[in-house]
């Protein structure tokens, strides 16, 4: 998970709900644009600094029972806060 020494986790300082849109990206002929909502980014001002460097990490489980047990060691770690992320197919 997290390397403590190369990564430091950010935490909302409250919930933080927000729904968004995953954009094709023409130039690279794929799906990989995610655009955070300002609700997002002003809980997290520090994704606003533009000479930092942010990285990210997903887990996506294949059972119920991975993601809860990968929820219990992150809780059990107390290293960082996870999002929850949804994904949809959304209706044309």
């Amino acid at each position: 998970m997290v390397n403590p020494k190369t990564r430091q986790p950010l935490s909302p300082r409250k919930i933080v709900n927000v729904s968004g849109k995953i954009h094709y990206n023409e130039s690279n002929q794929a799906w990989n644009t995610i655009k955070l909502k300002s609700e997002f980014l002003n809980e997290f001002h520090q994704l606003k600094e533009k000479r930092s460097k942010f990285s990210y990490e997903m887990i996506f489980g294949r059972t119920e029972e991975e993601m809860i047990e990968t929820m219990k060691k992150v809780v059990k770690d107390k290293t960082l806060m996870p999002v929850l992320m949804f994904l949809y197919k959304d209706k044309s």
